[in-house]
């Protein structure tokens, strides 16, 4: 009976020679799955032939657009999932890519789950959680970093397997999805290394942004609904919402990372639908939400987008999380109005039928509130800090 590997195919580098690697070195037979996340549809259709010139027993692509939206970007808009400042792209999609081949691997009674990460970066711990997690009678495989093989081994490894080696057009290592692009690799490991234009694709340059726009955002229950009075269905409206900050752009963003493992790391991203997206998000909770839910929320954003980060997806702790946020976004429906230009996101409107803001207090040109009720509030705000300086004074004589 033949040993079956299942593979995450990308059409990569990595990947290929994975496919390779499985048969020589592990005598597997070799499913390969592409789940479908918002790639180019050049690239997919790219994997398609390339698994099945290198002789894959079989190949699934798998469209998990829609899922993908409603099920992980929607949630991660409404714990405005940020990690170290970005909005995670790459990192929310992992999980949902790893599912979908253990799902394919029980399908078809395989073995083994294989990827293609190295043993430095963040995938590793993102797949590999999520195979556990879901079927953890499963072997999991990672021949690049199991076998400890070098960029500079793996084309010589390929040139040998056939394996079409990425030209100099393909130096830099890009993983993009609905939610965003990762570029990676090449001269950009050098922090101090200027970005050149052409890492980017999907966000014009802020210099040549000559007119600035203004969007409208409405939201329901936190998740966006409409943009400019249209309402769009999830996957064309994270498209639209990329088309439109992109052309101003919105969303470039060039940090130093710090990865799980320790290492740091140069990352640069384009992700102009999230900025513009979760701004508007801010926004709108900012309206309705009271300061204490505010200020608790920070912190179960800050964690939530840790988890994702870290993998950890389908932690019941992640799933803790959502019954808080979910009814923090009960009332977290309106409209926002955001000014884009030159590269900026700029809240500059929001309304709510849940609004906890009143004209009517806080004017000053109204009489709704006396202000003379609270001189008393006033007088014994700093009551503590008061004492502990007459404490001191008394101590010193």
């Amino acid at each position: 009976m033949e040993k079956i590997a299942v593979l995450a195919y990308s059409g990569g580098l990595d990947t290929s020679c994975c496919l390779k690697l499985l048969e020589d070195k592990y005598d597997y037979k070799v499913v390969s799955v592409c789940v479908d996340v918002g790639q180019p549809v050049e690239e997919i259709k790219e994997v398609e032939e390339k698994a099945k010139n290198l002789g894959v027993l079989k190949h699934y692509t798998i469209d998990a657009k829609e899922e993908f939206v409603k099920d992980y970007i929607f949630r991660a808009i409404k714990a405005n999932a940020m990690y170290e400042g970005y909005p995670l792209s790459t990192a929310l999609a992992r999980p949902l890519i790893a599912y979908k081949v253990v799902e394919i691997a029980k399908e078809v009674g395989a073995e083994a789950v294989a990827h293609g990460c190295t043993g430095k970066g963040n995938d590793q711990f993102r797949f590999e959680t999520t195979i556990r997690i879901k079927a953890p009678d499963l072997k999991v495989v990672a021949p690049i970093r199991d076998l400890n093989l070098t960029r500079v081994e793996e084309i010589e490894y390929a040139k040998e397997k056939g394996i079409p080696i990425p030209t100099e057009s393909k130096k830099y290592s890009i993983d993009e999805n609905l939610w965003g692009r990762s570029i990676e690799g090449s001269e950009l490991e050098d922090p101090d290394f200027i970005p050149p234009e052409e890492i980017y694709a999907w966000t014009k340059n802020p210099l040549e942004d000559k007119e600035e726009e203004i969007v409208e955002i409405e939201f329901e229950k936190g998740i966006p609904v409409a943009i400019n009075g249209e309402r769009l269905d999830p996957v064309e409206l994270i498209k639209k919402a990329n088309e439109i900050a992109g052309r101003h752009g919105v969303g470039r963003i060039d940090i130093i990372e710090d990865r799980i493992v320790g290492l740091k790391s140069r990352e640069n991203y384009e992700c102009p639908g999230a900025i513009l997206l979760i701004t508007a998000h801010k926004a709108l909770e900012q309206l309705v939400l009271t300061r204490d839910e505010l200020r608790f929320k920070e912190i179960v954003d800050s964690l939530y987008g840790e988890l994702i980060y870290k993998g950890l997806w389908f932690d019941p702790l992640r799933e803790d999380l959502d019954a808080f946020i979910d009814k923090t976004q009960e009332r977290v429906s309106g409209k926002v109005k955001v000014k884009l230009y030159g590269g900026s996101a700029r809240v500059v409107g929001r309304e709510s039928p849940y609004a906890l803001y009143s004209k009517e207090l806080v004017s000053f040109d109204e009489k709704e509130m006396d202000q003379k009720e609270i001189a008393g509030m006033v007088k014994y705000h700093g009551l503590q800090a008061m004492l502990y300086e007459l404490v001191k004074k008394k101590n010193k004589q």
